[in-house]
């Protein structure tokens, strides 16, 4: 079973590299990996998902929190969640086959990006079922180049980020912070 972990982490040069290197020492494949700051400055989030049993996934997460800059590791995957994936896709066409490869992504809610006179690049975000059909549809007219995220997930409501800050130090020290601007919080150390 496919489980999705999301690490928060300090900002820090070098962290990534640790997290990845616990994981592939203790010989966790890790099937989706997506980094990105966080609502906190000075905090990044991390979301991966990783294929096994519980009892691995709970190996995971404890080895995870023994990473000093690691500052909460949480399980997504017996919550309320919103999971969503995006991927770009650079698709050969003609003109015979054009309109037919528009009326695809119409049908999926996805949007063409960019056209040149033999190709059109197709953003479309969704679940990893909906991306994966997509993809499947175009493959027939030849897909010349594409780019996928991993999974990101967001748990439903609003009490989690309370529960999740009222448990970490480090979350306490940057609850000042809220009004922070956008550009604030997107400096980064390096992760």
């Amino acid at each position: 079973m496919k489980h999705t972990l999301v690490a928060w982490m300090r900002d820090k040069p070098g962290v990534l590299n640790r997290v990845a290197g616990l994981l592939r020492r203790r010989n966790f494949n890790i099937d989706s990996l997506q980094v990105s700051h966080s609502e906190t400055p000075g905090i990044s989030r991390m979301t991966f998902v990783v294929d096994g049993d519980e009892r691995m996934v709970d190996q995971v997460v404890k080895q995870l929190q023994k990473v000093v800059d690691v500052t909460h590791v949480e399980d997504f995957s017996n919550q309320a969640v919103v999971f969503r994936e995006m991927a770009l896709l650079r698709v050969h066409t003609t003109s015979e086959t054009r309109q037919e490869i528009m009326q695809f992504a119409e049908v999926y809610r996805a949007q063409i990006v960019d056209v040149a006179l033999d190709s059109m690049v197709i953003q479309i975000v969704g679940t990893e079922d909906k991306v994966d059909s997509l993809i499947d549809l175009l493959d027939n007219f030849g897909i010349e180049e594409m780019v996928r995220t991993g999974r990101v997930a967001i748990s439903r409501g609003s009490t989690h980020k309370s529960e999740r800050r009222s448990g970490s130090a480090v979350w306490k020290a940057q609850a000042k912070t809220n009004g922070t601007s956008r550009s604030a919080r997107e400096k980064t150390g390096g992760v």
